[in-house]
C-alpha cells in the first residue's frame, strides 16, 4: 500500500506508565468528556481501514477516541470479537470518562462500521481506482485474513498478501500482525493457527524473556490451594481479569469440583458485573469453545455454569457475602476484579479476610509496580502490610501467585510460531513488550535461525 492509502491495526488504550504523556493530537475527548492522554495524536487522512486483533482494552480502547476524530471507515473482526466488544468498549468508555451520550452514539457507530469476517477467509482490499478516476501507481491492491491466535475469545492474528508484488520464489509478498498470540492448551480455546509465511512479522514479545508454568503444574497448585481453604473452613481470593482469566478459572474450577466429591459443597463466587458479562457471552460463544471444552457440553457437564457457581447480582448482595465470610468463616472460592486490587469488589473481600490466617490469596496475573496486588505479593510472605483506600491492613493470610494462567505465548511458544509450515519468515520487529524481554527474545530468535532476515 501506498503512504496515501494505510489500515490501522487495533486502537488501544494507554495504560499504567504508558498513558502518562500519550495521545493529545486530535483533541477527540474534549467535546465528549473524555480522559486526558488517550485522545488520537495521529493523521487519520490515509486510514481506509480499522483491524482488531481482538477486543482487550489495550487494543480497542481508544476506539471512542478515534472514531470522535472523525474516522468512518470499515471495522474489521472476527465474529467472536464483534460479540464482545460492546462490553468492553462501554467499560472502556467509563475509565476514560465519557458522557453517556456519547457513549451511546460511540456504539450506534461502531455497529455500523463493523464487518465481522470469519477466520480463514480472505477478504479483498486496496483495489486500483477505475481508469475514469486516475491512476494511481504507488497503490497496491491486496487482500486480508484474519487467522485464529488463541489468545482470548475471538482473537486473531493478521495477514495481509499482496495481489501484484510476488517474492523470489513466486508467492505473494505477506505482512503479517501477530497481535496477542495465546498458550497452547489453554482452557476453551483452541491452539493458534500455525503460520504458513511472512515476508515481514509483526510479533508481539510480552513474555519474549521467559517461560510459563505448566499447565498441569498451575492445575495442580491450585487443587492444593483449595484443598486447604476446605480444610481450614478459609475462603480463597482470587483477584482476576474480567474477560479470559476469569473464563479459564471457572473451566478448571469446575473441573476440580466434579473429580473430587467432597468439594461439591464448595461454593465458588463469581463477584464481579463485567466479568460476569463476558462468562455469559463465553457460553453463547460456544461453537468456539476447543474440542475438551465441547466434549464436557457433551457430557452434560457446564464448566462456566456450574451448580455450585453463584453470580453476585447486585452491590447490597455482595456487601452480604463480605460480611457473611468474615463472620461464619465458611470454605469459598471468589473470583472477583480488580486483577491488581486497585478497586472492584475484591478491595472488600480484602479488607474483610486479609488478616485471617485461614485465607488464601491467589494471583493468576501480572501485578504491577505499586499496586496493591505488587504490595501484597511482595509484603504477604514477610509478615507486611497493605495499604487499601489510605488504610493499612497487616497480611497474615497465604500468599500464592500461580504461574502459567498469562494469555501471552512464552518465549518457547513465540519460537514455536516461527517455525512456519510453508517458507521461513523473511523479517521480524517486535513489539508489544517490555525492551528485557524484546532483546531476549530477538536473541533466541538469532540464535535459533528460523529467520532469513533481520530483527529488531
Amino acid at each position: 500500500m501506498s503512504p496515501e492509502r494505510s489500515v490501522l491495526i487495533d486502537c488501544g488504550m494507554f495504560q499504567g506508565p504508558d498513558a502518562f504523556g500519550a495521545g493529545g493530537g486530535a483533541g477527540a475527548g474534549a467535546g465528549a468528556g473524555g480522559g486526558a492522554g488517550q485522545d488520537i495524536n495521529f493523521s487519520l487522512d490515509a486510514v481506509q481501514a480499522l483491524v482488531l486483533t481482538h477486543c482487550h482494552i489495550d487494543h480497542v480502547g481508544r476506539l471512542p477516541a478515534l472514531l470522535a476524530a472523525g474516522f468512518r471507515g470499515p471495522i474489521y473482526c472476527t465474529p467472536g470479537t464483534a460479540a464482545l466488544l460492546a462490553l468492553v468498549l462501554e467499560d472502556a468508555m467509563k475509565v476514560a470518562n465519557y458522557s453517556a451520550a456519547f457513549a451511546t452514539t460511540v456504539l450506534k457507530r461502531v455497529q455500523a462500521q463493523l464487518h465481522a469476517t470469519p477466520l480463514d477467509v480472505w477478504v479483498e482490499g486496496g483495489a486500483d481506482p477505475g481508469p475514469d478516476q486516475g491512476a494511481d501507481p504507488g497503490l497496491h491492491p491486496f487482500r486480508m485474513r484474519l487467522r485464529n491466535a488463541g489468545h482470548i475469545m475471538g482473537s486473531a492474528y493478521v495477514e495481509f498478501e499482496s495481489l501484484n508484488e510476488r517474492d523470489s520464489n513466486g508467492r505473494p509478498r505477506r505482512v503479517v500482525f501477530s497481535g496477542d498470540l495465546g498458550c497452547k492448551g489453554t482452557p476453551l480455546l483452541p491452539d493458534p493457527t500455525p503460520l504458513e509465511y511472512a515476508d515481514y512479522l509483526i510479533l508481539e514479545s510480552t513474555y519474549g524473556d521467559r517461560l510459563h508454568e505448566s499447565r498441569a503444574s498451575r492445575r495442580f497448585r491450585l487443587k492444593a490451594v483449595i484443598e486447604k481453604a476446605f480444610v481450614d473452613r478459609g475462603a480463597v481470593l482470587i483477584p482476576a481479569f474480567s474477560i479470559g482469566r476469569t473464563q479459564e478459572l471457572l473451566y478448571e474450577i469446575e473441573d476440580l469440583i466434579h473429580e473430587d466429591p467432597k468439594w461439591r459443597k464448595m461454593t465458588v463466587i463469581l463477584d464481579s458485573p463485567l466479568a460476569s458479562a463476558y462468562t455469559k457471552q463465553y457460553r453463547r460463544l460456544k461453537a468456539l469453545w476447543d474440542e475438551e471444552a465441547r466434549q464436557r457440553l457433551a457430557d452434560d457437564r457446564h464448566p462456566l455454569n456450574f451448580e455450585r457457581l453463584h453470580v453476585v447480582e447486585s452491590h447490597h448482595e455482595h456487601q452480604q457475602i463480605v460480611e457473611l465470610l468474615e463472620a461464619r468463616g465458611e470454605p469459598a472460592i471468589v473470583i472477583a476484579a480488580s486483577g491488581m486490587c486497585s478497586g472492584g469488589r475484591i478491595v472488600n473481600y480484602l479488607k474483610a479476610l486479609i488478616g485471617d490466617e485461614r485465607t488464601d490469596v491467589v494471583f493468576v496475573g501480572y501485578q504491577a509496580v505499586s499496586t496493591p496486588g505488587r504490595q501484597i505479593q511482595e509484603y504477604g510472605p514477610r509478615g507486611g502490610y497493605v495499604v487499601l483506600d489510605h488504610q493499612r491492613y497487616p497480611i497474615r493470610a497465604q500468599i500464592h501467585t500461580l504461574g502459567g494462567y498469562s494469555a501471552h505465548a512464552d518465549q518457547r511458544e513465540l519460537l514455536e510460531f516461527l517455525h512456519t509450515t510453508v517458507a521461513p519468515v523473511g523479517n521480524v520487529r517486535l513489539v508489544h513488550g517490555e525492551a528485557n524481554a524484546k532483546a531476549a527474545l530477538a536473541t533466541a530468535i538469532r540464535n535459533a535461525n528460523l529467520i532469513t532476515g533481520t530483527v529488531m
